[in-house]
């Protein structure tokens, strides 16, 4: 942020803590939620020593007081208090444009002031007046009366003993029965007016009079229970109110929350007390770095015209594969600086890292825009969820890259962004800067939304025939727009100088984001993945795309295209199926799972896909149903979830295949990476260690000792310091994204 060069409002108001005397209850709250309590005070502290602007915002505080107190729990955690004023006064004052009327006390400044009974961000201070353009409003005496004390109380031949603690504003009264009882007593106190009630076995005891000599004595009249006026009089002892305040705090502070103690400390060898990285679980505190790896005799899958190796050896270097074969000598490929990180692959495969042609995780607040038939316009590279542990679970699957689509509510959906899970980077670092440029189509009836229900039957299409027309009508607009961009083009290059100088240049046409998305793909600049099912559609969307001079990329799921295989090859449509799924609707009541195996046979690049958090972390499996069903050798079986999906995107050039000089996207697996015993072990993205298995263990260790140093300090809280008290947690049920959901938030 502090590269970025901005300026951060942020919040003074923090979260609360939950309730957790209940250990069963207590598991539903996620570790990011433990942290986000234990750390959100120290926000403004931590931006502030990185040097980002910061101005604080009371929004979503009830309590009128609220905001101070937020703002002195950020002082407390280590915000210089200089910084903290700063940030409520002239900081936001200048942000607005209005630094030379509000925001410090300097001649000729509005009249804005508030006075204190002592240093602004000290807990025990008081707001005694606020001016505002030079109007006071006080909110308590500026010397207020300090009742604290024993009193000597005489009333009607009787003495009692009266003990007052607390503070201004909120004093608590008692009266001694005997030597070991005591009862309340309530008190209030208007200006130096006070009122006693004393509660006894007769009834209540009613007092009111006035405090004299800085409450020292108090005297006044009284009735009793039975009616009786009387005078009375109390006398503080020697104890001082400030001696009383003291002891009150002290008794306050021996209720806080406990320092947690024992063995509450996180793993020596991952300590996960501070930030982590993505703050979320499975985060850690340090990320890992490029490593030289050299691993050795291990049976390794190139994914190449060299097929399946036995006893070699991969060597990574600045993450790129450096060498791949037998007996390799790290000494004579490497410089003599280099550390080389040696990895036993004795009985493990080695194989290139699994794609995914077409998944939905990783992505903030929806998938769907189901209310237009095209929103080309918009970029789900806009809404990365670079904390999505998904991404973590398909690393331990040996997945090292996805194809990130919108849903297919819509004809022509939005443009996907391809990542690299490259886990702990901010959603900018996850995007492949190797990319090329794809959007998402959509057939059937999630697009024609005529079967959803009666709340969705006035967007056009309605029918497949209407879908179809959908495309034309776009397709004819895009061609237009950029025959119109090219024409004034033109028209700019051939004006005459002077009439531009004179504003009598040719007019620009309007500049239509959606349309300069479809006018890319005219001009091959952009690639379709289009979510397909029936070879009615499919065949339409071919015709379509030959009578408009482009290729389609892509059909994802595709689960006929075994019926019209033999006319997507000679179009050159490669297919991105599941492997086994049919009759899970209407719709694809004619799939069957030897649709991989006859797409592969006809000559198309032929791909699986997951659409499916869970299933992403079996692609590996679902490859080997190609060899099931279709007795797909092993070797082209794997490339269905390597080499096939990276064909796809258009980036086997860097990736998908074990060659020198691509990126090191490697995993090591336990055993045949076509079996269900298998378990990637090692899961590197460009030569970083983004995976291992063995480091897994450590960390869901550590994790498991922050989560109950946590969990300790958040049970003696009492509220944590937030608004609401102590909540009661609630069971957060995980939900996947998918092609049809049309919710904007899954959390």
């Amino acid at each position: 942020m502090k590269e970025a060069d901005v300026r951060m409002v942020i919040p003074a108001k923090y979260p609360g803590a939950y309730d957790v005397s209940d250990p069963y209850l207590a598991r539903l709250v996620g570790l990011d939620e433990l942290k986000h309590w234990e750390l959100a005070p120290q926000n403004a502290a931590l931006l502030h020593a990185a040097g980002v602007p910061i101005a604080f915002s009371g929004r979503g505080i009830k309590d009128p007081l609220g905001m101070l107190s937020g703002v002195r729990r950020a002082v407390e955690e280590g915000l210089p208090e200089s910084a903290a004023l700063e940030a409520l006064t002239t900081a936001p004052a200048s942000w607005i444009g209005m630094g030379q009327e509000l925001g410090s006390l300097k001649e000729g400044r509005v009249a804005n002031v508030l006075v204190t009974d002592g240093p602004l961000f000290e807990a025990s201070t008081h707001v005694v007046e606020h001016w505002v353009a030079g109007k006071a409003t006080s909110l308590r005496d500026r010397h207020p009366l300090q009742l604290g004390g024993t009193y000597t109380l005489t009333m009607n031949d009787s003495v009692m003993a009266l003990s007052v603690k607390g503070e201004p504003g909120s004093w608590k009264a008692t009266w001694m029965v005997n030597d070991t009882t005591e009862k309340k007593v309530s008190l209030s106190l208007d200006n130096r007016t006070v009122v006693l009630g004393i509660p006894t076995d007769d009834g209540p005891i009613r007092l009111t009079g006035n405090v004299w000599m800085e409450s020292r004595i108090w005297e006044g009249s009284g009735q009793l229970a039975n009616g009786d006026w009387h005078q009375w009089s109390a006398i503080r002892s020697d104890e001082s109110a400030e001696d009383a305040a003291t002891e009150d705090a002290e008794q306050v502070a021996d209720t806080a929350a406990p320092a947690v103690e024992g063995n509450m400390e996180a793993s020596e060898d991952m300590d996960l007390s501070g930030i982590v990285y993505p703050f979320a679980a499975y985060g850690m505190s340090e990320l890992p770095e490029e490593e030289t790896v050299w691993i050795r005799s291990a049976t390794v899958w190139t994914c190449e015209d060299e097929g399946v190796l036995n006893e070699a050896d991969v060597l990574i270097h600045e993450g790129q594969i450096l060498a791949v074969g037998p007996n390799l000598q790290p000494s004579d490929l490497l410089p003599d600086d280099a550390r080389v990180v040696e990895v036993d692959g004795k009985g493990k495969h080695v194989t290139p890292g699994v794609i995914d042609e077409h998944t939905h995780i990783a992505v903030d607040r929806g998938v769907n825009e189901g209310t237009q038939a095209s929103s080309a316009e918009v970029w789900i590279g806009h809404a990365i969820d670079s904390e999505d542990v998904n991404m973590y679970r398909q690393l331990a699957g040996g997945v090292t890259c996805a194809q990130v689509l919108h849903g297919s509510a819509n004809p022509i959906g939005g443009q996907s962004a391809i990542i690299k899970f490259r886990w702990g980077s901010t959603p900018q670092g996850l995007l492949y800067e190797h990319a090329t440029p794809f959007i998402k189509f959509a057939l059937g009836e999630n697009v024609k939304q005529s079967n959803w229900g009666d709340g969705y039957r006035t967007r056009f299409p309605q029918t497949r025939m209407g879908v179809e027309q959908v495309y034309y009508d776009h397709f004819i607009r895009a061609r237009e727009y950029g025959a119109a961009q090219a024409q004034y083009r033109a028209d700019l290059r051939n004006a005459k100088r002077r009439d531009l100088k004179a504003g009598r240049g040719p007019l620009a046409p309007r500049v239509d984001l959606e349309m300069e998305t479809l006018l890319e793909i005219v001009n091959h600049e952009r690639f379709i993945t289009c979510h397909s099912y029936r070879q009615d559609e499919i065949n339409m969307l071919m015709h379509v795309a030959d009578s408009m001079g482009f290729r389609l990329n892509t059909f994802t799921h595709i689960l006929e295209g075994y019926k019209v295989a033999d006319k997507m090859s000679q179009h050159g449509a490669g297919g991105s199926s599941f492997s086994d799924w049919w009759a899970y609707k209407y719709e694809v009541k004619d799939a069957i799972p030897y649709n991989g195996a006859v797409m592969h046979y006809q000559g198309i690049v032929t791909a699986f896909n997951s659409d499916d958090a869970e299933m992403a972390r079996r692609l590996n499996q679902e490859a080997a149903k190609a060899v099931k069903y279709g007795r797909v050798s092993e070797e082209e079986a794997l490339k269905f979830v390597t080499l096939n999906p990276a064909k796809l995107l258009h980036i086997d050039h860097k990736t998908g295949s074990l060659k020198v000089g691509k990126e090191a996207d490697v995993v090591v697996w336990s055993d045949h990476p076509l079996s269900i015993e298998a378990k990637a072990e090692k899961t590197y993205v460009e030569g970083v260690l983004r995976f291992d298995l063995e480091r897994d263990q450590t960390l869901r260790e550590a994790m498991r000792k922050e989560r109950a140093r946590l969990t300790a300090r958040m049970n003696g809280a009492r509220g944590g310091g937030g608004e609401g008290g102590n909540k009661r947690p609630t069971e957060q049920v995980e939900s996947h994204y998918h092609c049809d959901t049309l919710t904007d938030e899954n959390r």
